[in-house]
């Protein structure tokens, strides 16, 4: 059989919505009606504040992973700020039951591993769980090296990864091996749904960029992202940008 993902679309609610306070004074977000999913990788990239986070962190919640992070085991609250932004999203999923998940989020990385340590200092009979991760501490390892830990130990297939921000801990060739090892989990029948800053996380080929912007959400394709232009534009010709933005800055 096909695989055609395990989640098919996310529906914005929006008759249930009766404020206009955060997250919905967030113009992407109150405004988007529907998003479908790739069955491989679907981004979601935008400038800062444009609500990538905040939809990706609802998306994860309202299929049951954690707000901090984690999978969908993780029931931990080291600090509740997530927005109640799941409580008005519908989801179509396919006919495939993923048999792996994961939501990694750097910002709350750090207390995925300290609730994984703590876990394991207090064993129920089963093995540790350090050793799905490789069998060290993610807080022995430096940022990038737990990070990548979770790709090539923690992620097994047949499952849904949400990456908010993978890039933030990863260096360049790091984050080109990622490519690599996406679609080594993909052909094991995974999904991704990403939000990045990367032009190089973001070019996994055949997959849904949606570009978050003031005026909505859009379907773009990869070469007409603010993420390519911007980087190829200051990567073809630096001294020329870098002149330009120093005397702005001076002016």
């Amino acid at each position: 059989m096909d695989f055609y993902g395990y989640i098919n679309t996310v529906q914005l609610e929006d008759q249930k919505i009766t404020s206009n306070e955060y997250p919905f004074d967030i113009p992407c977000i109150r405004n988007f009606k529907k998003l479908d999913f790739h069955p491989k990788v679907t981004y979601l990239i935008g400038e800062n504040g444009m609500g990538k986070s905040t939809l990706l962190e609802a998306i994860a919640v309202g299929l049951g992973f954690n707000a901090e992070g984690g999978s969908r085991n993780f029931n931990f609250d080291t600090q509740s700020t997530h927005s109640d932004l799941h409580n008005y999203l519908k989801f179509t999923k396919g006919v495939h039951r993923m048999k792996d998940g994961f939501f990694l989020r750097g910002e709350s990385f750090y207390n995925v591993a300290s609730q994984i340590d703590e876990l394991d200092s207090e064993p129920m009979g089963g093995p540790p769980i350090v050793n799905s991760y490789g069998g060290k501490s993610l807080h022995h390892q430096s940022h990038g090296e737990s990070f990548w830990a979770l790709f090539t130990h923690r992620f097994g297939g047949s499952g849904l990864y949400i990456l908010d921000e993978p890039e933030s801990a990863l260096s360049i060739n790091r984050q080109m091996a990622m490519l690599a090892q996406m679609d080594n989990l993909i052909n094991k029948r995974s999904q991704f749904i990403i939000a990045t800053h990367s032009p190089i996380v973001l070019a996994y080929p055949d997959a849904t960029i949606y570009q978050m912007t003031p005026d909505g959400i859009q379907k773009v394709a990869y070469k007409e992202t603010d993420t390519y232009r911007l980087y190829k534009g200051f990567l073809d010709n630096p001294d020329q940008m870098i002149s330009i933005l120093l005397n702005e800055s001076n002016t």
